[in-house]
């Protein structure tokens, strides 16, 4: 029989995860898939169950903080990939409990890179550990520039200090180890299964329920968007085809401020729900501007775009329609996200 290469993803359960294992156990069958969750808040495998009986996919529930079973799943399974995806991520719950995004995004990659450096330091042939980050690791912009991949590190937040740490560890060991590392640097996502903290899932949720809509600060705030299935096959084609060592940025050539972006969002839930245009937009409400706030965020990605020929897939308004559609087709996912009720999922479906 085949070996099937063995390729460990890391945070699969979650929004970006999920699609990614979704696409390599559909697209490679010649390799097996372990998604990685220790299923924390957002982590719900309702967003796998069409591939949850798949030959080729094995769910394994650990967290990556914890040294011994890390390095025993890596003994077992003999990992010769790791897509790291696992990471506490939303910057308000950095601001609350900075310790938490420390545990998990630093120590926790370490634990990743030690017991990947041990398993194969004979032989990193054909191996490789793809880690991937954010963009917010670069601080902030002013109204012109974008991040290039060597923009230098300035990082706001607990949750960018956090991520440029380990990004730095992750350099560190290809220098010190030589070990065959990838990262790559996003912009934000949008798209389906993005648990209900996030701005575009938020106010999708909240336009349905007729909750207001929190705006931080004045809404100039800037960010460019990336279309999440976007991003997974950057993704893939940076796992297959990028360069050893290298850095590559992956954003939506997609700039909007909050306020225009929510006014679009709004517009598009009235037409969607057929309810008077202007309805939701009276949602709107201003509150207290965030400690740290980046003024404005925007990606290079034209190296991507030039090595790989990757470039988005969709404009943000078809994207966006996309993502609304799936939210008003999937109300069961969203009340059992917001009511904590998926997380009985595993239970289950596993124990």
């Amino acid at each position: 029989m085949k070996h099937k290469k063995a390729i460990l993803i890391t945070g699969g359960a979650g929004f970006i995860g999920s699609h990614v294992v979704r696409l390599f156990v559909n697209k490679y069958p010649d390799y097996h898939v372990y998604n990685l969750d220790s299923l924390t808040y957002a982590g719900n495998l309702e967003n796998l169950k069409d591939v949850e009986n798949k030959p080729n996919y094995t769910f394994l529930k650990a967290d990556i903080t914890n040294e011994q079973e890390i390095h025993s799943l890596f003994k077992t399974h003999r990992f010769e990939g790791v897509i790291h995806l696992a990471a506490e991520s939303h910057v308000d719950r950095s601001i609350a409990d900075p310790l938490a995004f420390v545990k998990t995004n630093v120590i926790g990659t370490m634990i990743l890179l030690n017991a990947f450096k041990d398993l194969w330091k004979d032989d990193f042939n054909n191996k490789l550990f793809y880690h991937i980050s954010t963009d917010e690791v670069y601080g902030t912009l002013g109204e012109t520039g974008l991040f290039t991949e060597t923009t230098p590190y300035d990082p706001n937040s607990p949750y960018s200090a956090s991520k440029a740490s380990s990004d730095h560890f992750v350099r560190a060991y290809g220098e010190t180890y030589g070990l065959p590392y990838v990262i790559s640097n996003c912009s934000n996502n949008y798209g389906a299964n993005q648990f209900p903290e996030k701005l575009i899932p938020l106010f999708i949720n909240n336009i349905i329920n007729k909750k207001p809509l929190p705006v931080y600060g004045d809404g100039h705030y800037t960010r460019d968007w990336l279309y999440v299935v976007d991003h997974a096959i950057a993704i893939d084609l940076l796992f297959h085809k990028g360069t050893i060592g290298e850095t590559y940025n992956i954003g939506g050539f997609n700039e909007w401020k909050n306020i225009d972006l929510v006014t679009l969002l709004c517009e598009q839930m009235d037409v969607a729900l057929e309810r008077p245009i202007g309805s939701s937009k009276e949602l709107i409400t201003f509150v207290k501007d965030r400690p740290g706030h980046d003024l404005r965020y925007a990606i290079d990605a034209s190296k991507i775009n030039k090595e790989l020929g990757w470039k988005p897939s969709v404009t943000f308004e078809q994207g966006l329609k996309q993502t609304i559609d799936w939210y008003l087709n999937n109300e069961d996912w969203l009340q059992n996200v917001t009511s904590g009720a998926y997380q009985l999922y595993y239970d289950k479906q596993y124990c």
